[in-house]
């Protein structure tokens, strides 16, 4: 059964980063370390731009997982961050689930370390509450391509949409006219060949 095309609207949805943590973060294998982390700080980057609701969550920080890291704190020094005592579903944590329905939107964009587990469980839970789930792949991480795979079968069998951050921007933006320099600085932020197209168009219309 094909499932209809739900677009994603700037003015309702909201941004989960699920476990974005020191130690969890070594474990990540099936993406190079320096694009994840380019990759998590974009979807940062597009949340502030599209001023859209964001939840920050970590599990058992004393232990091996360790803290969030500091790039994301430093992106959201007021944004709601739960760090859970011990629950492994995020959604087993009643502050966090709080917190997401506080913020009134029912489209969730979700993120995170490991993707089988701190993605998936809370995206089926979600998904199981009626919300529309929407997995950012390329922010989100894991031991292997095998786990991934089995992670996106299992989260996008249940409703859960998988996406790109780029995917997610121009899918908000929904038009160039809306915003051509914000966007576009964005997209060459963290796109080294869309600098370079950035660079050109600048060039151009400045000539005009």
């Amino acid at each position: 059964m094909t499932t209809p095309y739900k677009r994603l609207d700037k003015n309702n949805a909201a941004v989960l980063l699920v476990d974005h943590q020191a130690g969890l973060l070594s474990l990540v294998r099936d993406i190079d370390p320096d694009k994840f982390k380019n990759n998590v700080l974009a979807l940062g980057d597009l949340a502030k731009y599209f001023n859209l609701p964001t939840i920050l969550t970590t599990s058992f920080e004393s232990g091996p997982n360790g803290p969030l890291v500091p790039e994301l704190k430093a992106q959201f020094p007021e944004a709601p961050f739960i760090p859970r005592p011990g629950q492994i579903n995020a959604w087993d944590n009643e502050d966090f689930v709080k917190a997401v329905k506080a913020t009134g939107k029912k489209q969730l964009i979700i993120a995170g370390v490991v993707t089988e587990v701190c993605v998936a469980f809370p995206a089926l839970s979600a998904l199981a509450e009626g919300f529309d789930v929407f997995i950012v792949t390329d922010a989100s991480g894991t031991f292997n391509e095998i786990t991934r795979n089995a992670a996106w079968e299992r989260m996008s069998s249940a409703g859960a949409q998988l996406m790109s951050w780029f995917g997610v921007a121009c899918e908000l933006h929904r038009d160039w006219r809306n915003d051509i320099e914000g966007l576009g600085n964005l997209f060459s932020n963290h796109i080294p060949d869309y600098r370079n197209l950035i660079s050109s168009y600048s060039t151009l219309t400045s000539s005009k």
